[in-house]
């Protein structure tokens, strides 16, 4: 077991070191900097004449390092990064993307993981309860579901959720964290309530797609174990049905959903980042993408990162979870 957790660790590392390198090569792509878009900035703010704001871009270029080699610039990102913890200076919102990532991650992870706890209990559930009704009306009811919730896109549904709150329902406020008169009030119950009711539709709508794939999958892999011998000779021997199904046959149809969880904590980030951005909220996904039109390369950069290493650690935890639940896998 040992040397399974080491491999995967190296594994884990060497993966890591690759997601930088590519992150920061697509950041560059585009034609140009942050630079070209501050000296138009000035020019069409009316202030800066062309020379002045050529003068003001250069000194941008000269004091972040943004005309030297690729190689030079990723060396210098990285290593800041691992030595200091130091992501860099935004050039879009002028601090430091190190107070930037601190302000907003937590909500981001908060959101995230609430869509990823109900996406899995929801969908795990109704998955075992429908794999024992095949071909019900709860099961084409389910399937009907899964259909639907895949294939409507996250910004509409995000749409046609905030119109529903705000014209339907009535609620005010619908792009915020908090109410007026909770935002600079201390944490008290009636604050962590508010809270809830603004990030309750987007973890929903997050959370959706999770729901349907888990559950098509818990179904389809508890239908298939159902009818393996093991469990036939269990039924054969006179156990209860609810025992067979609950401590012979969902262990082993549960293997696809644990390899899932390492995949899973990016695909709600990006359903948070589509809905937050609908409703306003002020995750990292609106960040993420100012930063991508500015090309703000140490913040949208860091983000990526980010990103990289939930990846990484997710899929890092899923195998050792495998390992864990069939130690088969750790001695392959």
């Amino acid at each position: 077991m040992l040397r399974f957790i080491v491999e995967r660790l190296l594994a884990s590392i060497l993966t890591l070191i690759v997601i930088t390198i590519v992150a920061f090569a697509i950041i560059q792509v585009p034609p140009g900097d942050f630079a070209d878009a501050y000296e138009q900035e000035l020019i069409a703010l009316g202030g800066s004449t062309q020379a002045e704001a050529e003068k003001a871009a250069n000194r941008l270029r000269d004091k972040y390092g943004l005309l030297d080699p690729l190689p030079t610039q990723y060396i210098r990102w990285i290593s800041a990064i691992v030595l200091h913890g130091d992501f860099g200076w935004s050039f879009s919102q002028r601090v430091d993307v190190s107070d930037l990532l601190a302000q907003r991650l937590p909500r981001t992870m908060l959101i995230a993981l609430s869509a990823h706890a109900i996406s899995s209990l929801v969908g795990i559930a109704i998955g075992i309860y429908v794999a024992n009704r095949q071909y019900s009306l709860s099961d084409n009811l389910a399937a009907t579901f899964a259909f639907l919730a895949t294939s409507v896109p996250r910004f509409s549904l995000a749409l046609i959720v905030v119109y529903f709150l705000a014209f339907t329902l009535g609620w005010e406020h619908v792009s915020s964290l908090h109410s007026p008169e909770f935002r600079h009030a201390p944490w008290s119950i009636e604050k962590a309530l508010d809270l809830v009711k603004h990030i309750g539709p987007v973890v929903l709508i997050a959370g959706l797609g999770g729901v349907a794939r888990n559950m098509r999958v818990m179904r389809g892999n508890l239908l298939d174990v159902l009818n393996q011998q093991y469990v036939t000779t269990a039924r054969s021997k006179g156990l209860r049905e609810s025992s067979v199904i609950n401590r012979h046959a969902v262990p082993n149809a549960m293997h696809p959903i644990i390899a899932y969880q390492g995949t899973v904590l990016p695909y709600m980030l990006q359903g948070e980042l589509e809905a937050a951005i609908i409703f306003g909220i002020p995750t990292i996904a609106p960040l993420f993408v100012e930063a991508l039109v500015k090309q703000d390369v140490f913040l949208s950069g860091s983000i990526m990162l980010l990103y990289g290493i939930m990846l990484v650690l997710g899929n890092f935890i899923a195998d050792l979870a495998l390992g864990i639940l069939d130690p088969r896998i750790s001695h392959s």
